[in-house]
């Protein structure tokens, strides 16, 4: 074939695929088989590769990724993407009204269901798709144009029969939701299962490896560096809004959008003044728990432009537009038991059992009471009427009692005095919310408990020991304690009943694995009491050694910012206890690493120096670990706890609500992710 024919073929390819394509995805009609697709498109790879030259920037094969990025190129945003002011009442939506109104007679909105993914830009250039940049911190924002090709929402090229090419802008913008339906997310987590099982993780650490819902998933996936792993996650894209259009409202550009074979959801509509908005946001506030993919509330924006541009922006957010966020989906439900539950700690913790009520796309049958102040505060009887909630990852929580639906009679909740477990009396430290059974040695959920919390992923991350193989192995008196794992007879876990060669030569490989785990993650899985993964990080930063910390007097660590002297006091009282240093010495001993490594942190220009910063909740951009790193590499401190030492409270989704509010009280300032990223 001559380089002609060869051009001929690959044009004729794409055309045909692509057509293939928008029959599946966009109209759910398959015209060929899958086995005729696939011959087709890996007869245009070949000819692609072997002809690059005529490779057209439609070409189906950008959808399959194989594009490896080391780093994001950072983009400036040509039209900034601001975030929106978000409201949960319905009063806040009539004072947005009645300033709207200060400025425009009459206006029209246009509500969107606001779905829960990660936001994006894609640029067009004459019709052909050209660059996909994240949000960022609204200013500028990370390149991920090879990953966003992979979307099959996303137009590679605008075409179709009813658009006249002249219409189509030559260089324009659109703002996009990338997101996971809820249908792949169980499809992807399943593969992950199958995938553990094959390798022999223990079934109960399996949940630890499962994604932890539909949107941060999204948000990892469009970050990948290999955009053949993003592929493989079937991300979808529902574009909202357009920029550098001759369109005059919000409604003609989403006709328009639609009519360019854009992805746009249906579930938009124009509202004549803010009843018929309030209308909207009431019509789905359960109606959206139907829908194939996430929501969390209602976009409601100005439909004329003109009128957008004479409303302005504030310098965080646009004045013609509001996110209405609906509050955490809860339900009534009948309170059939309270248990007391020992945790490795000897913490006490109450559950109720309830009747089983749906919220979150969950069955919810136990919900957490806290502890004894919290059953006090409830006022909880036996057989109460009770309203349970449930936000996102969030533990089940007992909100409050319908009182009105109390039965005669009926006996108050009493918390416990002794230990559920072994009978020990129970003790509550001066300060301390919760009730503590002080036989760490003796009690057998704090002993198994001790043992899992070794194992868990932040710490050795052991994942052939689960729970269940863990009790295994102290019913047969293999184990008494963790450091007992190192010192395991292979004969002796052959013999136990339906534990196999490959069983047993995965929990070797996993303790073997486990000696590499840094100095951090060895001191977080001892499970001292208040050291958690924060504290254990800049306990291990300080000291540099268990032998340094060991030494240190209890002043010594109490200086050490973010180590308060509750934690301190903890610290001192583990080592002082000669059974835990012989622990120590026999993990030593197994080879586990009691040193920090040797760790280089370039400080970029020290902007951040002398800056100390507590990190809470969700990030856009960074997982909170990698954000740690980055206010350390610029020169910061990073705390674990609230105090009035502390400059900045980093609150990204889902910040701890108790921590935001020590902060106000102690003048503490609270800071946004947005906020951060113009701080450096």
């Amino acid at each position: 074939m001559n380089l002609s024919a060869i051009k001929k073929r690959i044009n004729s390819l794409v055309e045909k695929l692509n057509h293939y394509n928008n029959q599946y995805y966009q109209n759910d009609i398959s015209e060929i088989s899958d086995f005729e697709f696939d011959k087709l498109l890996e007869e245009l790879k070949k000819l692609e590769k072997e002809n690059p030259q005529f490779k057209l920037p439609n070409s189906p094969t950008l959808r399959v990724g194989g594009d490896i990025t080391s780093n994001f190129e950072t983009v400036v945003h040509r039209y900034p993407m601001l975030s929106l002011s978000n409201t949960y009442n319905e009063t806040e939506l009539l004072e947005f009204d009645e300033r709207i109104r200060k400025t425009v007679d009459n206006p029209i909105y246009v509500c969107e269901l606001k779905f829960d993914g990660v936001a994006i830009s894609l640029r067009y250039e004459n019709g052909i798709f050209t660059q996909g940049v994240t949000r960022g911190d609204g200013e500028k924002g990370d390149d991920v144009t090879a990953n966003v090709r992979t979307i099959r929402d996303i137009p590679l090229k605008i075409e179709g029969k009813n658009i006249d090419k002249n219409e189509v802008p030559s260089d324009f913008e659109l703002r996009g939701e990338v997101y996971l339906s809820k249908t792949q997310f169980e499809i992807l987590n399943q593969e992950i299962v199958e995938r553990s099982k094959e390798k022999g993780v223990e079934e109960e650490k399996i949940p630890d490896l499962l994604l932890k819902n539909p949107r941060n998933a999204a948000s990892g996936a469009i970050k990948m560096k290999d955009s053949k792993e993003m592929a493989k996650r079937k991300l979808s894209c529902f574009v909202y809004d357009a920029y550098g259009t001759p369109f005059e409202s919000h409604t003609s550009i989403l006709e328009n959008l639609e009519k360019y074979n854009f992805a746009v959801s249906p579930f938009h509509r124009k509202a004549n003044g803010i009843q018929e908005v309030l209308e909207f946001i009431k019509d789905w506030e359960e109606k959206r728990f139907t829908l194939p993919y996430e929501t969390d509330g209602v976009v409601i924006k100005i439909n004329d432009l003109d009128q957008r541009e004479e409303l302005g922006f504030t310098s965080k957010s646009p004045r013609w537009a509001i996110a209405y966020k609906y509050k955490a989906e809860e339900a009534q439900s009948k309170l059939k038991s309270v248990v007391f539950q020992v945790g490795r700690t000897g913490a006490i913790t109450p559950v109720a059992n309830l009747t089983p009520v749906q919220l979150s796309g969950t069955t919810v049958k136990r919900a957490t009471l806290h502890n004894e102040g919290e059953i006090k505060r409830l006022d909880l009887h036996e057989g109460d009427t009770v309203f349970v909630e449930k936000s996102g990852e969030i533990i089940p929580k007992v909100t409050r009692v319908v009182t009105e639906k109390r039965v005669k009679n009926a006996k108050p909740i009493i918390f416990i005095e002794n230990c559920p477990e072994c009978e020990t009396k129970l003790v509550r430290e001066e300060g301390e919310a919760a009730y503590y059974c002080l036989n760490q040695d003796g009690c057998p959920p704090q002993i198994l408990g001790k043992i899992e919390h070794f194992v868990c992923k932040n710490g050795m991350d052991i994942d052939s020991i689960g729970s269940k193989t863990a009790q295994n192995f102290l019913n047969a008196g293999i184990i008494k304690s963790f450091a007992d794992l190192y010192e395991l007879d292979r004969e002796k876990l052959l013999a136990l009943p339906n534990f196999k060669e490959k069983s047993v030569n995965n929990v070797f490989i996993g303790i073997e694995n486990s000696k590499k785990r840094p100095f951090k993650n060895v001191l977080y899985s001892l499970g001292i009491k208040y050291v958690g993964r924060g504290v254990s990080e800049i306990l291990t930063d300080e000291f540099s050694s268990i032998d340094n910390i060991i030494k240190a007097s209890k002043e010594e660590i109490s200086a050490v910012f973010g180590i308060g002297e509750r934690i301190a006091e903890a610290v001192k009282a583990y080592f002082d206890e000669p059974k835990n240093i012989e622990t120590i010495e026999r993990l030593k001993t197994a080879g586990l690493q009691f040193e920090q490594a040797e760790k280089k942190i370039v400080i970029l220009d020290g902007i951040l120096s002398g800056k100390t910063f507590v990190v809470s909740g969700t990030f856009q951009n960074f997982e909170r670990e990698e954000l740690k790193e980055k206010i350390k590499g610029l020169g910061g401190k990073i705390s674990s706890s609230v105090s009035k030492k502390l400059d900045y409270l980093l609150a990204g989704d889902k910040a701890g609500s108790s921590k935001i509010e020590k902060a106000e009280k102690a003048g503490v300032a609270v800071i946004s992710e947005a906020d951060f990223l113009k701080m450096i």
